[in-house]
């Protein structure tokens, strides 16, 4: 991975446990996450919009579009009912972890990317830190506690996973085919619009979320339009397997996250699964 691809992913990692740890304290998560999308989707409308009406929209970008704006609409629904059934350190780690677990295979097949060996022993630690994350999280809540009795946010949180996975591989070939500026533009703008008559089917807690945490929602959209162009600008310069793994060095703050600020536990055995996330990012982040 290049210098200027590991400089993006990371810093997009800051940000993306930053946004998530926002949207985790909101009263109610769906809401929160549908103002974020529609505050950056605002945000972006004076850049995107000239380079838009410049190059227009590629016919060959136009499936991608649509087909990240759908799997988007259901990681967003996914990951709020995630939030709203489970710990932040359980949900964020299984989610990212599957998403890191599966697109190495997916890419192999649909964009003929072979990761290097260190590359291949990178994801396979980052995945590997990431289950140690998720049984220091099963040992803070006691003994004998497997997966079933999580309870609903893990398999939300698997539920996630997928969807990670699949805009992933959708977004490295919408990039190629678009500037990621308009193409994020209309991502947030179709999310926003699809997502509105779910939101919309109760207002209240809509309404409610703005009035309570509109100082939050704000600082999140930025995080979340920021983090996500920076990924979109990595997906041009390294392959999808090493951004999408790199990326997960965010697990490692959240695990901070979930231990310090949320006070869910088990900081010592968060970690040293972190620890193992780390050691697997060096490892990509060294691989060609």
């Amino acid at each position: 991975m290049t210098a200027t691809a590991l400089a993006l992913v990371l810093t997009a990692a800051v940000l993306h446990s930053g946004w998530n740890a926002l949207a985790k304290r909101g009263r109610d998560q769906l809401s929160f996450l549908w103002w974020a999308i529609t505050v950056a989707t605002v945000l972006a409308t004076p850049i995107s919009v000239p380079m838009l009406m410049r190059t227009g929209v590629p016919a060959a970008a136009r499936p991608f579009i649509a087909a990240t704006i759908a799997i988007h609409v259901i990681y967003f629904f996914t990951l709020g009912r995630a939030y709203r059934a489970g710990d932040f350190s359980v949900v964020y780690p299984v989610s990212r972890g599957l998403g890191v677990a599966l697109v190495p295979m997916l890419a192999a097949v649909f964009f003929d990317e072979r990761p290097s060996a260190l590359g291949a022993v990178g994801v396979a630690l980052v995945v590997a830190g990431i289950v140690a994350l998720n049984m220091a999280s099963r040992s803070a809540k006691g003994p004998g506690r497997g997966l079933r009795d999580m309870g609903p946010g893990v398999w939300w949180a698997l539920a996630t996973g997928l969807t990670i996975a699949g805009y992933s591989l959708v977004d490295k070939g919408g990039v190629a085919r678009l500037h990621p500026v308009p193409y994020i533009q209309l991502l947030f703008l179709g999310m926003s619009v699809l997502l509105l008559p779910i939101v919309l089917a109760d207002p209240n807690p809509l309404r409610r979320e703005w009035t309570a945490n509109w100082r939050t929602i704000i600082p999140a959209a930025v995080m979340t339009l920021g983090a996500y162009l920076l990924v979109l600008f990595a997906f041009q310069l390294s392959k999808a397997a090493y951004v999408v793994a790199t990326r997960e060095v965010s697990i490692v703050l959240s695990a901070l996250i979930g231990s310090l600020w949320f006070r869910e536990g088990g900081l010592l055995g968060r970690l040293a699964g972190a620890a193992v996330v780390l050691a697997g990012v060096a490892c990509v982040a060294l691989a060609r």
